[in-house]
């Protein structure tokens, strides 16, 4: 079948989109899967290895909030605003490896974050830019594509030598600023491009006031409560359960973690396929079920079997991510036209926000069980919120503007 000249330029745009998206994201989990080296070379406390953490989501929290107030992602070109941010979160990460201290290194981490909140929500929105129909899908390959630069580092720190972690970091920062170069060289807005808006912090309330969006921003808010603290802290609980097993699936934690998170590309993209198909409410809906399902039960898989283990986390993986950019469609699709880009960021703050309180609450609950083993429980009830939202939403007559009215 010959593939006419708009489709192979919505193809090379969603190529070059993903593909940069895994070098900027990179440096998201950089600094978490070197925890223990940072530890002892910053001599972090407790505390100060949690936020080293949680730096990021805070950073990208401050940022997209500052970006939905002057709504800066429908004023400036967004290929600009991307390369941009991507400069100065490689630059950020990379001066972990001249900092010595946990203040410093915190305070990079949320550099990095603030910068990631003009790369992350203007990508969502610029490939929007290229898609009318199959909007869903493209979603998908974009936060699949997001989904492999997070598990990246992890694929580093399992490559590395034991003893050398700066490669992570050099790998990392290298990868974002060449990203940059992309989105400022090579990537371009698509034919459907957004309306640009002139700057009125007041606009914020027509995206907070409207109802359906409301709706979505509920079951975002369930995925994202479950999302990052997984991400965050499921190699430190592969780690602290590998005693549970003669033989470590897929020789260890850190190759496992990898595989569980990049799980979620092809997720992703699978998702997308289903959502423009059966409608992003089911979708989303029975996504969150399901990943719900895998936090409940992979506490007491660890006490089963190694296959069983290695089974559910990476069907909780592959689901708990899936859903994330049917949102982010659902946005596109349900707000304001000229606003769309201050209704992505408004949502992805929101949704990184809960975050913060998600990625401090597992390794404390774990510190007061004494284990890692039944952490993930405090993560159940999120998705099955962010369910009940989805499926309220498709019974609004505003879900007829979904993925061209299939709810």
């Amino acid at each position: 079948m010959k593939i006419n000249t708009q489709n192979r330029e919505q193809l090379s745009a969603l190529i070059l989109v993903s593909l940069s998206l895994i070098g900027a994201l990179s440096t998201w989990f950089s600094a978490t899967v070197i925890l223990p080296e940072l530890s002892i070379i910053a001599n972090l406390n407790d505390v100060e290895k949690v936020w080293l953490t949680n730096g990021v989501q805070l950073g990208f929290v401050i940022g997209a909030l500052t970006i939905a107030f002057f709504n800066i992602s429908d004023i400036f070109i967004l290929t600009n605003l991307i390369a941009f941010c991507c400069v100065i979160a490689a630059c950020a990460n990379l001066l972990i490896l001249f900092s010595s201290n946990g203040d410093q290194i915190i305070i990079l981490r949320i550099l990095t974050g603030a910068a990631l909140a003009g790369v992350y929500p203007p990508s969502v929105k610029l490939i929007a830019t290229w898609f009318k129909t199959g909007r869903g899908i493209a979603m998908g390959t974009i936060i699949g594509a997001l989904t492999i630069g997070s598990a990246f580092p992890h694929l580093l720190r399992a490559l590395a030598a034991e003893t050398e972690w700066e490669p992570v970091i050099w790998s990392s920062s290298a990868a974002t600023f060449f990203a940059g170069i992309v989105f400022a060289f090579f990537v371009r807005e698509g034919p459907f491009a957004f309306a640009r808006t002139k700057f009125d912090p007041t606009q914020i309330f027509q995206v907070v006031r409207n109802r359906a969006l409301a709706l979505v921003n509920i079951g975002y808010l369930g995925h994202m409560w479950e999302l990052y603290a997984m991400w965050a802290w499921f190699l430190s609980f592969a780690r602290l359960s590998s005693h549970k097993f003669e033989t470590f699936p897929l020789n260890s934690p850190e190759y496992l973690s990898f595989t569980v998170v990049s799980a979620g590309g092809l997720g992703c993209i699978v998702a997308g396929y289903l959502s423009d198909i059966y409608g992003r409410c089911l979708t989303t809906a029975g996504l969150m079920l399901t990943s719900g399902l895998c936090a409940f039960f992979i506490g007491f898989s660890v006490d089963l079997s190694a296959f069983i283990f290695t089974l559910i986390a990476i069907i909780w993986g592959a689901t708990i991510i899936a859903d994330s950019g049917q949102f982010s469609a659902a946005v596109t699709e349900l707000s304001d036209q000229k606003l769309v880009g201050t209704a992505l960021t408004f949502q992805m703050a929101i949704g990184f926000g809960i975050t913060l309180l998600a990625v401090w609450l597992v390794p404390t609950l774990a510190k007061n069980l004494g284990n890692f083993q039944w952490v993930f429980l405090i993560l159940v009830p999120g998705p099955f919120i962010g369910a009940l939202a989805m499926l309220t939403l498709r019974g609004r007559p505003e879900a007829l503007l979904l993925a061209n009215g299939k709810r």
